[in-house]
């Protein structure tokens, strides 16, 4: 199995607000962690940035750019997006198919929004997925707080069986503890 470590919309403009996301600090550092283990093994490291025209995350705005604790370097990966999914109408496919990626381990923002999407997407296409439990949040909304939404998103997600492949909540201390 060769695993890639997906990281989708950790943006200044949504995460650089008031309030900010549940654990912003805390998810940011997790992927971090994460980040720094897989390029250490040799897995490609993948950014999706979603961009909104006329809105704080414009391609190219200053909200359009990667939150600034990020840790990136040369030779990871980029992919803008315009939907939740970050398969549609992106090369994203095309970049694990040429990588012979069969296994994502998925971090990022909104947890009910693109990560949801993306990890439903992902297992229906056949790559087992990893969602890192405390790697990912959203915002507090009217109905549940962000902590819940999290909560909800690594119980629910793991309990999805009929696509065929394995999708798991795992902490980053457990990925990188392999």
């Amino acid at each position: 199995m060769k695993s890639a470590v997906l990281i989708i919309d950790v943006q200044k403009g949504l995460f650089d607000t008031q309030p900010g996301p549940f654990e912003s600090e805390e998810v940011i550092e997790q992927i971090n962690t994460v980040t720094s283990w897989a390029r250490s093994n040799q897995y490609p490291v993948i950014y999706v940035q979603h961009e909104l025209d006329d809105s704080v995350l414009e391609y190219g705005s200053d909200g359009w750019q990667l939150q600034s604790d990020l840790v990136t370097e040369d030779g990871d990966l980029f992919i803008r997006k315009t939907t939740p999914d970050s398969f549609l109408r992106t090369d994203l496919a095309m970049v694990l198919e040429h990588q012979n990626i069969d296994h994502l381990i998925v971090c990022g923002y909104a947890s009910e929004f693109c990560v949801d999407t993306t990890v439903r997407k992902a297992a229906a296409l056949g790559y087992q997925v990893d969602i890192v439990s405390d790697a990912h949040t959203t915002h507090d909304k009217e109905h549940a707080s962000g902590e819940q939404i999290r909560t909800h998103h690594n119980v629910t997600l793991p309990n999805i069986t009929s696509f065929g492949v394995a999708i798991s909540a795992v902490s980053a201390t457990d990925i990188v503890n392999r």
